[in-house]
């Protein structure tokens, strides 16, 4: 496929959802050349799904290969040992050869939904990290001072509170550079909490005499709670493998503040039509609701279809406007006693741990029969065809043994 050359696509690509370039002339310049440039975008398998803040890079990679540039997709099965560790309070645990194989299975499949997987290049970090000698190793990790890495602000702040930093991380963005090295990125796509870990790559590329990527760096996306950026950690984030209902309604869960901002990174919609959205509700001629409505439409078509989509919204229409449960509501099979409201909540598979109980029943979102729980003490003797609710999207009807 041959590059277009498209003043208002490229215009588009270099703008939308973009916190930064560099350089920004210099990328410009060779997308209007028609250059065929090799643009890079690094996943670490370090979960078994993904999420709609790691969509906006995916995203504008797409559109990278929409103008017929070659995307270079690195699976970081080496790196994901370590974890990157970009905004992190604490260092990840390490993961297992089996967990992480498990996970990028996953990551392709998921992430064919968004790029074209047929055109795209991939390649596994491990491939070159693994062949590495000791001395190898000690080349590349002179090109980065300590007092460089321990300017980073997560590094600081760890600091500040007394939490470990370990070695292996303050090595993960020369790995990230070299990664660049290695498959001759032109461009490089990141959010912008990456920034530090693509800049390394600049320079691990320079002092491996190979010319400087430039870089893309995309906004980083607020979760559903409104403050804290999407993580599965915080408990605030949308997969792209939600069903439908449940992907719908926790998009139409998400603060009024971030509306717009949703339809900018996350949608195709175009910009002359979100700018009218944006207007349309300012001046009052659509209200919020029905624009989040549109809003959660746009994102479950994509990822699910129209027609589940359509669905979904019907659904969600049927439970919040008319007050009604979902037609279809799943069953769960428990042996007969009592629990603790924790128990059961992990028992139904409706949260994976106590903390997530302890969070839902402090926030007071958890329902049993009908009848708000607000303390994490609560016990009670189930009985077949109670309901347990967890928000205003999920519902869970026992049968018991």
């Amino acid at each position: 496929m041959k590059t277009i050359v498209d003043k208002q696509k490229i215009e588009n690509l270099l703008t939308r959802a973009v916190s930064r370039i560099l350089v920004k002339d210099h990328l410009e310049k060779q997308l209007n050349s028609g250059k065929k440039l090799r643009v890079k975008l690094g996943i670490d398998p370090t979960a078994s799904d993904i999420h709609l803040g790691h969509t906006v890079p995916l995203l504008k990679l797409r559109q990278f290969q929409n103008l017929g540039h070659q995307a270079v997709l690195i699976i970081g099965d080496f790196t994901a040992k370590i974890g990157d560790p970009s905004g992190r309070e604490e260092a990840r645990k390490p993961l297992k050869d089996l967990e992480i194989k498990k996970n990028f299975k996953n990551y392709l499949y998921q992430t064919g939904k968004i790029i074209d997987i047929k055109k795209t290049e991939i390649h596994f970090n491990s491939k070159w990290f693994n062949r590495m000698k000791a001395a190898d190793f000690y080349k590349l990790a002179a090109h980065m001072s300590v007092q460089q890495v321990l300017k980073r602000a997560d590094f600081r702040k760890r600091i500040k509170a007394g939490r470990d930093i370990v070695s292996t991380e303050m090595l993960y963005p020369l790995f990230q550079g070299y990664d660049s090295v290695m498959v001759k990125a032109n461009v490089e796509i990141g959010g912008e909490d990456q920034l530090l870990n693509l800049l390394a790559g600049r320079k691990i590329q320079r002092a491996y005499n190979k010319p400087e990527q430039d870089i893309l760096t995309t906004w980083i996306i607020e979760g559903t709670d409104g403050v804290r950026k999407m993580s599965k950690s915080y408990g605030n984030y949308i997969s792209i493998i939600e069903k439908p209902a449940i992907m719908f309604g926790k998009i139409m869960s998400i603060p009024d503040s971030l509306v717009i901002k949703y339809f900018r990174a996350l949608t195709a919609i175009s910009e002359f039509d979100i700018d009218k959205l944006e207007n349309d509700i300012e001046s009052g001629k659509i209200n919020l609701r029905d624009a989040k409505s549109r809003l959660s439409f746009e994102i479950v078509k994509m990822y699910h279809g129209e027609k589940k989509s359509k669905k979904a919204e019907r659904e969600f229409n049927q439970v919040f406007q008319k007050h009604e449960l979902p037609k279809k509501i799943s069953e769960v099979t428990l042996a007969s006693g009592e629990y603790n409201i924790a128990d059961l909540l992990i028992a139904t598979k409706m949260v994976m741990s106590k903390s997530e109980a302890r969070r839902l029943v402090t926030q007071k979102a958890v329902k049993v029969g009908g009848k708000l729980v607000d303390d994490f003490k609560y016990t009670l003797k189930i009985s077949p065809g109670l309901m347990v609710q967890v928000g205003k999207r999920r519902f869970r009807k026992l049968k018991v043994k």
